[in-house]
């Protein structure tokens, strides 16, 4: 049995002709979808939207982005550099985990229980530390 709840509304389906030819009102009027929509009953903007996507021609909703060839290598130079600092980053980061390790691991061998407190004492005399 299939009965309508007080709440649900009947779905509508747009042929293939009308939501291209929405698309093309869109594309070639100018206007903002949501005002073609409107114009022609379609209850959501998002839809109309939607529709352009799938039928336009790339025209709308497509951002192009044009760039001096100094911007393009800027660009390139810039990701270059951050690729750089990445690996130089994870470098330094296996240091330090090195750093560490070998750190707990003389002051296993020498008896020392406190490692945290060891470091602080090292840091500040001047034979020992850094």
């Amino acid at each position: 049995m299939n009965k309508k709840l007080g709440g649900e509304r009947a779905a509508i389906r747009y042929s293939e002709a009308f939501k291209t030819s929405v698309v093309r009102e869109v594309e070639t009027s100018g206007e903002a979808a949501a005002a073609v929509g409107r114009k022609y009953g379609v209850k959501s903007h998002t839809t109309v939207q939607g529709w352009i996507r799938k039928y336009g021609n790339g025209s709308r909703g497509k951002v192009i982005r044009v760039e001096k060839p100094e911007e393009i290598d800027q660009m390139k130079q810039l990701k270059d550099r951050v690729r750089r600092l990445e690996q130089a980053l994870g470098t330094a980061q296996v240091d330090l985990a090195l750093e560490r390790a070998y750190t707990e691991i003389a002051c296993e061998r020498a008896g020392i229980t406190d490692v945290a407190g060891f470091k602080k004492k090292a840091a500040g005399s001047p034979g020992i530390g850094r």
